[in-house]
């Protein structure tokens, strides 16, 4: 029997060696998800001026205790005027007039919060030291530095700092194209009457789910047959993939679809040291024309999930966040196997199970916040024993 982590590496050298991903150019407005194939260099300074940290006024340091006149008012968009002496009133984000090196808060001016007119007077109780409230020229960043390295995945903040140095394109990996395959005669549609001994089809919709909420293009379909060349069919009309996944027909049944479909073309299937989604294969096989790396996940729905989760979704998209919990409740786990269960965290931080450990139990998972992993030789964890668990609520 494989260990997890044997298989885990498996998959990583089935993927590396068959998928390397070309640049494309996108505008920033399509690159949320996307993994930078290039450092980003910032064009300018960020900020690109000194300016106000907040409402007050500007004033030289030296200067900056006692009465001091009006001389001037600047607001966020302003050019860069000269200091005129005295004090500025200043709007948030304004640019510093030259010669001008220190923001005094309207709090500290005025209880009332309001400017004073422009040839008024204004009185400070202190003196101000230079670079108060001031965020400086090219503090955040300096132009010609890196902004955002190579392998950068592309979210909010990502974006944000990109659009704020003026960037409208970046060089973006090509996303992975992914082909679903979901198998088996007791396979219906979502939307036809449900006869008896059929299932709804769950893991077509939840493993294209999973592969594009990870930053891949997910193409689904449902074989719901256990023909071998229905399959196979299905596969040869799909065009070109950079990979395939199939779920259910992979265990040592009569009527293993997908065993008895890819195994004669090279696929290798064998069991993983695992609680749920034991059964499992991979390998590489022709589809419409080339070699394509193929993992061919177990059938019950939560097996699909955490094979996914365990084998897949690191290469797409790094690992989930890992965090340590006390168990709210003793469990017991086959020592000989890595028992994935499903839980949440309770409002004293403990790991409540959600379900049990059967394969069957989606809405269970639906319910759940993190995976929960009692690894081999763990027979019995006891309530107050810290779990590893994987966070899956993001």
């Amino acid at each position: 029997m494989t260990s997890v982590d044997e298989h885990r590496a498996r998959v990583r050298a089935l993927i590396s060696d068959h998928w390397h991903p070309a640049p494309e150019r996108v505008l920033l407005g399509a690159a949320l998800g996307r993994i930078l194939a290039a450092d980003v260099t910032t064009p300018i300074d960020l900020p690109p001026f000194d300016n106000s940290q907040m409402d007050g006024y500007a004033v030289r340091a030296d200067a900056s205790s006692g009465a001091l006149r009006v001389t001037g008012h600047i607001a966020a968009g302003d050019g860069i005027a000269a200091f005129e002496g005295g004090a500025v009133a200043i709007m948030t984000g304004a640019p510093l007039p030259r010669g001008a090196d220190a923001v005094v808060p309207i709090e500290a001016v005025s209880d009332a919060g309001e400017f004073a007119p422009v040839g008024s007077e204004i009185r400070l109780r202190e003196p101000v030291a230079a670079g108060t409230f001031v965020r400086a020229h090219g503090s955040d960043l300096v132009a010609g530095t890196v902004l955002l390295a190579s392998g950068t995945r592309l979210g909010p903040p990502q974006l944000g700092a990109l659009a704020a140095a003026g960037v409208i394109e970046v060089s973006v990996l090509t996303r992975p194209r992914v082909l679903i395959v979901s198998t088996g005669a007791e396979l219906a549609a979502a939307g036809t009457p449900l006869a008896p001994g059929k299932i709804y089809d769950a893991n077509s919709t939840s493993l294209a789910a999973a592969v594009t909420e990870a930053g891949a293009v997910a193409l689904a379909a449902t074989v719901d047959s256990d023909d071998p060349g229905h399959l196979r069919f299905a596969l040869d009309s799909a065009g070109p993939v950079d990979l395939v996944i199939t779920s259910g027909g992979v265990s040592v049944g009569a009527h293993e679809v997908v065993r008895d479909a890819l195994e004669p073309l090279g696929l290798t299937f064998g069991a993983v040291a695992m609680q749920p989604g034991g059964p499992q294969g991979l390998g590489v096989a022709t589809i419409a024309g080339r070699p394509t790396p193929v993992l061919a996940f177990p059938g019950n729905p939560v097996s699909v999930l955490v094979s996914f989760e365990l084998f897949l979704r690191p290469l797409l998209r790094g690992p989930r966040p890992v965090q340590w919990a006390p168990l709210a409740i003793s469990v017991d786990s086959p020592p000989a196997k890595h028992q994935v269960r499903r839980g949440r965290l309770d409002a004293d931080g403990r790991v409540e199970l959600v379900g049990g450990p059967s394969s069957h139990l989606i809405a269970a998972y639906a319910g759940s916040q993190a995976l929960v992993h009692l690894p081999v030789g763990v027979a019995r964890a006891e309530a107050g024993d810290l779990v590893e668990l994987w966070r899956i609520d993001d």
